[in-house]
């Protein structure tokens, strides 16, 4: 009964990296917890974009968030056994022809110099080693195998024709410049669910991107709208979009940025990576929060619940997701927030979901 009640509302994981996930599985533990009879896997349409993508498949076949919040918890459940290595194993064929191409480029540099070494072309030949760059430092290939192995264990459908609901996965066309739905209703629905998931997760500059019938795809953003448009297209009038793409708010005299080096004040003590994540995590929050405001205003019929973590607990997203201590404090923000705002007394997200016929266990 309560799988009818939802067959037009929608679930949208934004992503975030895999601290992002696991605040995803923080903030739906303490939604199934909240309302009597219902579990996460009852929405209409599951849609999932990056780090969200691998909890969108699992959630959509039927594992409940409290078994995946265990599983992450626990370093000795095997449930869902990820290790470093699904995650960070170098990509040789792009090693390959990094050095291939790098050498090419060091010969033509080489004989152009011998040849005049006052030409100012021989400077132009310099360009030639950024284009021999990786695309990509790591492979999804080893997370696709786990992946795979975890449906085939769990007893999870590998087709997107053979879930019961309605799972959409996004990632973006490199060639293209464009978004990509994989999914029964979405533009590709061929695909397995593992290479799916793979190519939503290939975050640029860290994985190489995934190669599918002959396209690149690299990881789905939020973008503008948090794909919340997607979940409309399917015919979803409430839709509850998590992101955990948020800008990080530090205090420089704190000393609370984790790093390897011990705890530091400043963004920039985490290195070049974490610079680019948070100017990205910039661009991508303003962009959501201004594409959120046009599509609400377009669309007054359609509900739009966003649900994030404060900025000033976002540091939480610094430490390493391999970190045990670390994931009890991103899960238990995500559930601990969550349980918070449905217990305040005007909650627009609790009232919503009363409308439905659910009920809250307080």
């Amino acid at each position: 009964m309560t799988a009818k009640k939802l067959e037009k509302v929608a679930l949208c994981l934004a992503g975030g990296g895999i601290t992002g996930a696991m605040y995803e599985v923080g903030v739906l533990a303490a939604l199934e917890e909240h309302f009597e009879d219902f579990q996460v896997s009852d929405f209409g349409v599951i849609l999932g974009a990056s780090s969200g993508a691998p909890v969108a498949a699992a959630i959509a076949g039927g594992i409940g968030p409290t078994r995946l919040y265990r599983a992450l918890l626990d370093p000795a459940d095997d449930f869902f056994p990820m290790k470093r290595e699904h995650l960070l194993r170098v990509d040789l064929r792009e090693l390959r022809r990094v050095w291939s191409s790098t050498l090419g480029a060091l010969r033509r540099f080489a004989g152009s110099v011998a040849s005049n070494p006052l030409r100012k072309s021989n400077w132009q030949e310099i360009d030639r080693l950024w284009d021999s760059l990786p695309a990509g430092v790591f492979t999804t290939d080893a997370f696709e195998e786990f992946f795979f192995q975890f449906l085939t264990r769990r007893g999870l459908p590998k087709a997107f024709g053979d879930f019961e609901r309605k799972l959409m996965l996004v990632a973006h066309d490199l060639d293209g410049g464009e978004r990509v739905v994989f999914g029964v209703g979405g533009d590709i629905d061929h695909v397995p669910v593992a290479k799916a998931v793979a190519a939503s997760l290939a975050t640029p500059m860290l994985f190489a991107p995934v190669r599918i019938d002959g396209r690149d795809f690299i990881a789905g953003a939020p973008g503008e709208t948090g794909h919340v448009d997607i979940a409309v297209e399917q015919g979803c009038e409430l839709v509850v979009v998590i992101n955990a793409m948020v800008p990080v708010r530090t205090d420089p005299t704190a000393n609370a940025v984790p790093t390897g080096h011990g705890p530091k004040g400043r963004v920039r003590d985490k290195g070049l990576l974490w610079v680019y994540n948070q100017s990205w995590r910039l661009m991508t929050e303003a962009r959501l929060e201004r594409g959120l405001a046009a599509f609400r205003a377009a669309n007054p019929e359609v509900d739009i619940h966003l649900l994030e973590p404060a900025r000033d607990d976002a540091v939480m997203f610094m430490h390493s997701p391999m970190n045990f201590d670390a994931r009890r404090v991103i899960l238990e923000d995500g559930y601990t927030r969550t349980i918070k705002l449905l217990r305040e007394e005007d909650s627009p997200l609790r009232a919503a979901f009363e409308s439905l016929g659910l009920k809250s266990r307080e």
